[in-house]
């Protein structure tokens, strides 16, 4: 039987939603707070993140069905309310939430999934499962912790799920990969990008020891000391950037020369053409979805692919596997559906494994102007190295 609400919270809040379709103006709608069931928490909401799926979601109306479609997929706030002990019938129930790992009044953060009414993060109160929170650690703020998880969440799983790579957890006293694996080019493109730099902090904890990173030259300096073996400038152009690369992996052993290459912009022309040039057969290429073939502009509708064996038909080499990454399926594997966000991705933070984005506040007088002033900022590709992050609840739990 569910919870019953706690008498300070109110029967109904407001959450930001997509009302008409693509491209119109965000609204504000009422919507009900849902008292949790067993193995979910109620989370008062006082920071988001802005994620480029927010705005594939608004410009280009991506994966949506019907409408209103309320927005946000990251939190972080303080437990009001965890559901009565676990039901082992009820399909949210885990092993770990037998005895929940959060107890109301604990800060908490994490990932989510929007147009999920009650789980959407635009909006003060929101019901989730308790697999999807973290407990925040005593080194974080809150509005660093809203700009990790669902960007480290997804780096996780293109690791592991798309290239392949292992990362033990626990990490075992002493592992690393097996050599092979050590010491072979791991090619980030957006190394920058919120996926990029935490892509490039798990790889180095888990021991691969070659990663290439792509990313404006301002970054260069911060990639490296993240765990960068050599960064390359794409602002230089392509040709040159292409050239440069090639030039460095003369002077790899081994067939392809990069096995391994995450393009986390997912752009046909600005990121996967070069990469056509790059390639070798034999060579994963994940690529965060959806494929950008126009990018979102104020007077210009975007245009996506979600298929990716059809972007840039008889470019790649024979050979090349082409993997579209889906983040949101992460919990298909049951191990990290259990530990990722409950247990993983708070212990790297705390141990400093990995560090968080530096962050841009988004200001605004009320919550549907921060929504729109995020949206907006990511259309006019404003963000380089940083997460926007902005406040919900007006007020604290």
């Amino acid at each position: 039987m569910a919870s019953s609400l706690p008498p300070s919270v109110p029967p109904t809040h407001p959450a930001v939603a997509m009302i008409e379709g693509p491209r119109k103006p965000l609204g504000i709608i009422d919507q009900p707070t849902v008292p949790p069931k067993p193995s979910e928490a109620l989370i008062h909401v006082t920071w988001t993140s802005s994620t480029p799926l927010d705005l594939h979601r608004a410009d280009g109306g991506l994966l949506i069905n019907k409408y209103p479609f309320l927005m946000g997929g990251s939190f972080a706030g303080t437990v009001l309310a965890v559901g009565s002990n676990s039901d082992p019938n009820d399909s949210n129930s885990t092993p770990q939430n037998k005895q929940a790992h959060v107890q109301v009044g604990d800060v908490v953060f994490g990932m989510t999934m929007d147009g999920v009414e009650a789980e959407s993060t635009f909006q003060p109160y929101i019901t989730v499962p308790l697999w999807r929170v973290s407990k925040l650690p005593p080194n974080l703020t809150p509005q660093e912790a809203v700009s990790v998880p669902t960007n480290l969440v997804t780096a996780m799983h293109t690791a592991t799920h798309d290239l392949g790579l292992a990362m033990p957890w626990p990490v075992p006293d002493g592992w690393q990969p097996p050599a092979a694996f050590r010491t072979a080019p791991i090619l980030v493109w957006g190394a920058a990008s919120s996926v990029g730099l935490y892509l490039v902090q798990v790889l180095k904890h888990w021991g691969y020891a070659h990663v290439l990173a792509v990313a404006s030259g301002r970054h260069h300096a911060t990639l490296k000391g993240l765990g960068a073996k050599e960064c390359f400038d794409y602002r230089e152009g392509e040709d040159v950037v292409v050239g440069k690369i090639k030039r460095y992996l003369d002077g790899v052993a081994g067939t392809p020369k990069v096995p391994f290459i995450v393009d986390c912009i997912g752009s046909r022309d600005g990121t996967l053409r070069p990469l056509t040039q790059i390639a070798e057969s034999g060579a994963k290429v994940a690529v965060m979805l959806p494929v950008i073939n126009v990018h979102a502009a104020e007077d210009r509708a975007p245009e996506y692919e979600m298929d990716i064996s059809k972007v840039l038909v008889g470019h790649w080499k024979e050979g090349v596997e082409l993997i579209g990454t889906r983040t949101h399926f992460y919990a298909e594997n049951k191990f990290f559906k259990d530990h990722l966000q409950p247990e993983i991705v708070p212990a790297l933070l705390e141990q400093g494994v990995v560090k968080p984005n530096p962050l841009k506040i988004v200001e605004g007088k009320t919550l549907l102007e921060r929504a729109e002033a995020a949206l907006s900022l990511l259309r006019n590709q404003a963000p380089s190295g940083e997460k926007l992050v902005w406040r919900v609840a007006e007020e604290e739990a």
